[in-house]
């Protein structure tokens, strides 16, 4: 943080903060200007107010609460810790103090106060001379580690698990109104009561403002969001986002409202309206997903490697069933001859045995035909193991239909089962 800046430029309402009954509810520490209002209660860790500060309400405070001079609680007053009052500070209350009090002159406490600590009567230092104070007693006796640690501690905010709630210098918080002349800025997850009146004004996600809200310059509504009134700039422009939701009117020179966005009233504008819509296309994918998807790319080209192995073996397969196949007709002739060996018609003419033959043929390339038509259904059908026939399948098939010399009797299908078969002399 930079020593020109000012800390107290800006009403920050961090994540979380509520609005309850007649208080204010914060997990982190509230942080009041000087000469600023706060019409009801404060319940936070830490509560500091500086100079004419007036609450309408009472103040707990789970850490330490120091109030500066001039200071007005309008009733009771409860510290966990350590308790700092001013010069003149009113309490309508009860002051209970669980650690040591330090309180300045004239102070008036109308129902009494109690300690556990040490109670000092005194002026209290201002925070930022004992600051000043003590960093310089400690580079001064050398202690610089000490200084140095201490002085990221104070400046440091960002690291502090919950941020305070900021109310600039001269404001005036209340149920009906928060105004600020500043810019005004809302967490996520808050429920505020009241008109918020700022500079400019920045509300987050998931909060609900049972008020309007009213700025000079930009307004900008966070993502599902409900606004319970007017959403109205002077001179800047208004933004809703997504599954945000105003009840009243909408008044300004630009407005950007999401197509998921609903306005109850009108949209009033001097310059242009515009409606911002959701990038189109799939979301890119997470490093995981496209870990995921690189798994099972490389699961499907091991599956289709396996599948060319198995199709390569397969068509190795039916190769072979080929083979067999053109080889089955030539196994009968061999029975057929030897068979001829052992009939009585060996005194059969040559002619007629060259008659024979020669009938033979024909069916021999009517088999051959049917063999081959076999093979071609073999291999346009799928080739797996289970459509490939086995080689004994075929012969089985081909049984009987192996052609055979025939006599003069009648013939079915290029043979007759009665015709005895004549001896057939080799060469």
């Amino acid at each position: 943080m930079s020593i020109r800046s000012d800390p107290l430029d800006e009403l920050a309402i961090p994540d979380g903060t509520t609005v309850e009954e007649h208080d204010l509810v914060t997990d982190g520490d509230v942080i009041v200007g000087g000469q600023s209002t706060i019409e009801f209660g404060v319940r936070g860790n830490n509560v500091i107010a500086g100079e004419r500060v007036e609450f309408g309400g009472h103040i707990e405070a789970d850490g330490d609460c120091r109030l500066d001079m001039w200071s007005d609680v309008a009733k009771d007053v409860l510290v966990a810790d350590d308790a700092y009052l001013g010069e003149r500070v009113h309490i309508g209350g009860e002051l209970k103090v669980a650690g040591d009090l330090d309180i300045g002159d004239d102070v008036d406490i109308e129902d009494g106060f109690e300690a556990n600590g040490w109670i000092v009567i005194r002026n209290p230092m201002p925070t930022i001379v004992f600051l000043v104070v003590y960093l310089s007693q400690l580079l001064r006796i050398g202690e610089e580690e000490a200084a140095e640690q201490l002085a990221t501690q104070l400046m440091d905010a960002q690291e502090r698990e919950h941020q305070p709630v900021v109310v600039p210098r001269g404001a005036r918080v209340s149920d009906d109104a928060w105004r600020v002349s500043t810019p005004a800025t809302v967490g996520d997850d808050c429920r505020l009561h009241g008109n918020l009146r700022a500079e400019s004004l920045t509300v987050g996600a998931d909060t609900v403002v049972f008020g309007s809200l009213r700025a000079k310059e930009d307004v900008a509504v966070g993502e599902d969001t409900e606004i319970k009134g007017d959403v109205t700039t002077r001179a800047g422009d208004v933004r809703i986002e997504r599954g945000a939701h105003v009840w009243g009117d909408v008044s300004a020179e630009d407005v950007h409202l999401h197509e998921h966005a609903v306005v109850e009233g009108t949209i009033r504008v001097s310059g242009e309206l515009t409606q911002i819509r959701d990038a189109l296309g799939p979301e890119p994918a997470s490093a995981e997903g496209a870990t995921e998807d690189e798994t099972t790319a490389d699961e499907a080209d091991e599956a289709a490697a396996t599948a060319d192995t198995n199709a390569a073996e397969a068509n190795s397969e039916a190769d072979d069933a080929d083979g067999g196949d053109e080889t089955a007709p030539s196994e009968p002739d061999e029975q057929a001859d030897a068979g001829s060996d052992e009939t009585d018609a060996a005194e059969a003419d040559a002619d007629e045995a060259d008659a024979d033959e020669a009938d033979a043929d024909e069916p021999d390339s009517e088999d051959a035909d049917d063999v081959a038509d076999t093979d071609d259904a073999a291999e346009s059908e799928p080739e797996s193991e289970s459509d490939i026939e086995s080689r004994e399948a075929v012969e089985e098939s081909l049984e009987g239909v192996i052609p055979m010399a025939a006599g003069s009797g009648e013939r079915e299908n290029g043979h007759d089962e009665g015709a005895e078969i004549p001896d057939i002399e080799s060469d």
